[in-house]
């Protein structure tokens, strides 16, 4: 199975996507496609035995659609490939194509097709005025049709943009004259202007009219033959009806009824304020790709590589290879995931993570491709490259997301269609009954049902969600919350419960000491004239623990490290069967081990360091005694941190009015007091839990019929995390690709998990708001149009219907694009 994204040309309204979505699910061994008017792509899941991407491509042209290269393509190519098509944007050079894993000798050079054998011409594309940015690309030999068509590439959506623009403003100059000419002029400006040599005004109309109906209405009326030619109907069906009705009945009258008003202003009027409106709309559009655009910038297209001599080389990113050393100086970016072999410095991973804070890198440590390093100098040694690096991984994962469509989104596409063929049924009552029943004019039954049908166009509705989706994902990757598909954006808002793995998710994941209490007087001393002190306690402990390998040794001795504590000599260390360690620390013998272990020695504790004992062990710690000269000096408790934030976050989940569970494998009584210290009910603590039965926890609470997340670090998670109703992976660091879980959190930190779900909230808000103006627009628009209030003596113009459906699309698109205001919101 294969999944790719491809720039698609010609999706000039919402509802263009539906056709190629039709079209291609019905080809055997294409699994699924999403098509999506925000950002131009298609992305495309299909088994490589049965298609083959020169089908793919064939299969798109044959819809009427031009494509470009892939702009990610989960098997083979790379974010500097990604980078190096959006840069150069044409596909008659030379291109240079590094495979993943291969040496520079096997690097291979191929040409690349010629525009005319990768793309299907697009008319609507075909001419450009001067000045444009099209035509500033023919001038250097670069064809409209040899760009790519990528809205997330920001030069393509300039071009295309400059395009509406273009042929908007030269409509509206032709327009201008031609309704001063019109009946329309003359009622409203009282304007009668004369016509050269006196000739009828209406040859005048059409002289001026008929490039602004089939040039800058050309990408209307060609999208229109190729929705036909897919069968489904659209908006461009519908502005391509509109207009050539007006225009072709004004035709029919300039021939052999001159008598007769024509309608060429109608026409003018209304491809001039449709390109308006989509222009309006592209612009309105521009930050819905403002996420992925940052992410793709990040990418550095140099790496300096270490030879055997220690020798350093500039070299192209896509050039290094895995286990390659890499050098990476003070304040560059790092070039691909890796990891640190020698040196130190403050990394910033805040655009790849959403950490606000650089994070100490150190030898043994991991890098992230595209983060920037600070004021140290790293040698890393290159462990993923290509498409397999973090950031790759989240390009193709906000690509895919936002193509996706959510569940409310496929019942407003087929509510879409309906509304088409209700449009097209509006008009044409709307004729029949002013028509032949009230017996107005056929003008004025015409112009009545051009309207119905205009300001009916569900082009807005197809916008309603795709826009929010698409700024929600962008947001999230912003953040280090990767949400994989719209449908895990919308369920993210539904979670009644959510069901949190204790250790590594609320929990730091390693022990840590938690305590240090001294009990009396010890003979040991570190300073003249001074007691033993906490610090002096585990450097004591430390010294005899040294030698020895247990797991909570090292915790002892890596505290006392990360305290900067000097080490103490030690001497005659051995190990004593049933849990604990001796030696001579200073001269004086000093023994480390369990409360029982002591006890059997003679070791007494007094019931003060009793009482001080077991409420340790209450709270689920691991408590060792420290004695010198056999006398009990001092506890050391050790337990699995609970993490700063978790505490926060559960508490502002319980706002939210959502349960909040936790599993564990540990014995119920530390389970408990991890629940008491976060403040869960003891009767939605799950202890002595092993990894097979996490999922039957899951399925406990989807049977008390509430919607319910499990979090976990996908590693041992994965079947709870699949059977629950949305899977959340937390701390994932570099590995994003979790196939378990349909929302990805980059770092460990729970209060992620409450941004996850106001991210989801806000965008499933925005969805709503957008579905609703959407709708009721329509609604009330249709019988309006119809002339239902011209009793009242309100009549709508076509192009009124014109200004108001590009209106609804504008609100839409607009209302989207300001989700990002919610983003400072996600951890206040």
């Amino acid at each position: 199975m294969k999944t790719v994204t491809i720039p698609v040309k010609g999706l000039n309204f919402a509802g263009c996507a539906r056709e190629i979505e039709k079209r291609l699910d019905q080809v055997e061994g294409i699994t699924r496609v999403e098509a999506s008017y925000v950002t131009q792509t298609a992305t495309i899941s299909f088994q490589e035995n049965k298609v083959d991407e020169t089908r793919l491509r064939e299969m798109l042209k044959d819809c009427g659609f031009a494509c470009g290269e892939p702009v990610s393509l989960t098997s083979s190519v790379t974010v500097h490939d990604h980078m190096a098509h959006q840069q150069h944007g044409m596909e008659g050079a030379v291109a240079v194509k590094t495979e993943v894993n291969k040496s520079p000798a096997e690097i291979k050079t191929s040409e690349v097709q010629g525009p005319h054998q990768a793309h299907a011409h697009h008319p609507g594309m075909s001419m450009a005025a001067p000045g444009t940015a099209q035509a500033g690309a023919e001038h250097k030999g670069m064809t409209h049709d040899m760009m790519g068509h990528d809205m997330s590439d920001p030069a393509m959506a300039r071009a295309m943009e400059a395009d509406m623009r273009n042929r908007f403003f030269l409509s509206l100059v032709l327009t201008i004259p031609v309704v001063l000419y019109s009946p329309l002029g003359a009622n409203i400006f009282g304007l009668h202007l004369p016509t050269p040599f006196g000739i009828n005004p209406n040859w005048v109309l059409l002289a001026l009219s008929t490039p602004v109906v089939w040039w800058g209405g050309w990408i209307f009326h060609s999208g229109a033959w190729r929705a036909l030619r897919n069968r489904t109907l659209n908006m461009n069906v519908l502005v391509s009806l509109g207009v050539l009705v007006a225009y072709l009945f004004s035709l029919f009258v300039t021939f052999f009824a001159p008598q007769v008003e024509t309608s060429y202003d109608a026409a003018a009027m209304l491809v001039t304020f449709v390109l308006f409106g989509h222009w309006m709309e592209m612009r309105s559009r521009r930050g819905s790709s403002d996420a992925l655009n940052a992410l793709l910038r990040l990418a550095p297209s140099q790496a300096n590589l270490l030879g055997p001599q220690g020798e350093v080389r500039m070299v192209p990113v896509e050039e290094v290879k895995v286990e390659d050393l890499l050098l990476i100086r003070p304040g560059e970016k790092v070039p691909v995931d890796g990891l640190v072999t020698e040196g130190e410095s403050a990394v910033d991973e805040s655009m790849v993570t959403g950490e606000s804070l650089p994070v100490t890198k150190k030898a043994g440590e991991e890098v992230i491709g595209g983060t920037v390093n600070g004021s140290g100098s790293l040698r890393i040694r290159a462990t993923k490259v290509g498409s397999e690096t973090a950031l790759a991984q989240i390009v193709q994962l906000v690509q895919t997301a936002q193509n996706s469509k959510a569940p409310a989104q496929r019942l407003a596409d087929k509510a879409a269609e309906w509304l088409v063929l209700l449009a097209v049924g509006a008009g044409l009552l709307t004729f029949l009954v002013w028509f032949f029943v009230i017996g107005e004019s056929a003008l004025f039954a015409m112009t009545l049902a051009v309207t119905a049908i205009v300001i009916a166009c569900p082009d807005a509705l197809g916008l309603a969600t795709p826009t929010a989706v698409a700024v929600g994902t962008g947001i999230g990757a912003r953040n280090g919350i990767l949400i994989k598909n719209a449908t895990a954006l919308e369920q993210a808002s539904r979670i009644q419960a959510i069901i949190f793995d204790k250790t590594g998710t609320l929990t730091e994941g390693k022990p840590a000491v938690t305590d240090l209490i001294l009990l009396g007087e010890a003979s040991i001393s570190l300073e003249p004239g001074k007691a033993l002190n906490e610090n002096g306690l585990l450097q004591v402990a430390a010294a005899v623990e040294a030698d020895s390998e247990h797991p909570l040794a090292r915790t002892i001795v890596e505290d006392a490290q990360a305290r900067r504590l000097p080490p103490l000599p030690s001497s005659r260390f051995q190990s004593i069967a049933g849990g604990g360690v001796a030696a001579e620390v200073m001269g004086q013998a000093v023994l480390i081990g369990t409360p029982r272990l002591l006890a059997s020695g003679g070791i007494q504790l007094e019931n003060g360091a009793l009482e001080k004992l077991a409420e340790l062990q209450k709270q689920g710690k691991t408590v060792m005694v420290v004695a010198v000269e056999n006398a009990p000096v001092g506890l050391i408790a050790v337990a699995d941190r609970v993490r700063p934030t978790s505490r926060q976050a559960l508490n502002e989940l319980k706002g939210l009015g959502i349960q909040v569970a936790m599993l564990t494998g540990d014995n119920r009584g530390t389970g408990e007091a991890v629940g008491r210290e976060l403040g869960i009910e003891p009767e939605r603590v799950f202890a002595e839990v092993l990894p097979k039965d996490k999922a039957a926890y899951v399925k406990k609470l989807q049977g008390e019929g509430l919607f319910t997340a499990m979090v976990g670090d996908g590693v041992n998670d994965a079947p709870a995390l699949a059977q629950a109703d949305l899977g959340i992976a937390i701390g994932a660091g570099t590995g994003v690709a979790i196939e378990t879980a349909e929302v990805v959190l980059m770092r460990s930190d729970p209060l992620d998990v409450l941004a996850a779900i106001r991210l989801s909230k806000a965008t499933v808000r925005k969805m709503k708001q957008n579905l609703f103006w959407a709708a009721i627009y329509n609604l009330v628009a249709i019988p309006v149009a119809a002339g239902v209030l011209y009793p009242l003596g309100i009549l709508l113009r076509p192009e009124v219907g014109a200004l108001a459906m590009s209106a609804s699309s504008i609100t839409v698109a607009t209302n989207a694009v300001l989700l990002k205001r919610e983003e400072k919101k996600l951890r206040s």
